[in-house]
């Protein structure tokens, strides 16, 4: 029980099955090198660990560590190739959210170095397991303050900057103090919305 306080969980059996799975991949992502990579190699699939360190001025132990972090997301695979272990984003076919969220990357992230500040952003939106129970709870009904803190237990402070979090990256928007879920504009948004929901 230590484990789940520690990221604050307030009960275990308030969080859906794919909460975990999405916030930690969201951490994952809302770091501006392992985006920077994950954006390489959607470009340029079927590269080695050293490949990418020399292309973005890692060293080998930290590009082989934001690898793993990647794939570990559901976001790479690897293969063996011969003495060389080659990465790529998963197929958009892949179960599970990594798939969905490679897919919905690959629309963003062309042949051409672009900015990644909108995905960044998009993806520090649900970086804490608790700002993905306060979106689940205005996407059910939970129109007020009152009402989402009472589906959450979430001290005042807490759901004041979660709620305000959620509403500056467009996920919720508060008119006249009552709260809904957004259609979001951006394809990721849309993905990182399903999977919170």
């Amino acid at each position: 029980m230590a484990h789940f306080a520690k990221y604050g969980f307030m009960r275990k059996a308030t969080l859906p099955a794919g909460q975990p799975t999405l916030w930690r991949t969201c951490r994952v992502l809302a770091n501006r090198q392992r985006l920077q990579m994950l954006a390489l190699l959607i470009r340029h699939p079927g590269q080695t660990v050293s490949s990418v360190a020399r292309q973005m001025r890692l060293s080998l132990p930290a590009a082989s560590q934001y690898l793993r972090a990647l794939e570990a997301r559901g976001l790479l695979t690897c293969r063996r190739v011969g003495l060389r272990v080659e990465y790529r984003p998963v197929a958009m076919t892949t179960e599970g959210g990594g798939g969905a969220i490679a897919a919905a990357l690959r629309k963003h992230v062309g042949p051409r170095q672009q900015p990644l500040d909108a995905l960044f952003k998009l993806a520090t939106a649900f970086t804490h397991p608790r700002r993905i129970e306060v979106y689940r709870a205005v996407k059910n009904g939970a129109d007020s303050f009152v009402r989402v803190q009472a589906r959450t237990h979430i001290s005042t402070r807490a759901l004041a900057r979660h709620l305000a979090k959620l509403e500056a990256r467009g996920f919720v928007k508060n008119e006249g103090d009552v709260y809904a879920v957004t259609n979001h504009a951006h394809s990721l948004g849309r993905v990182l919305a399903r999977l919170a929901g």
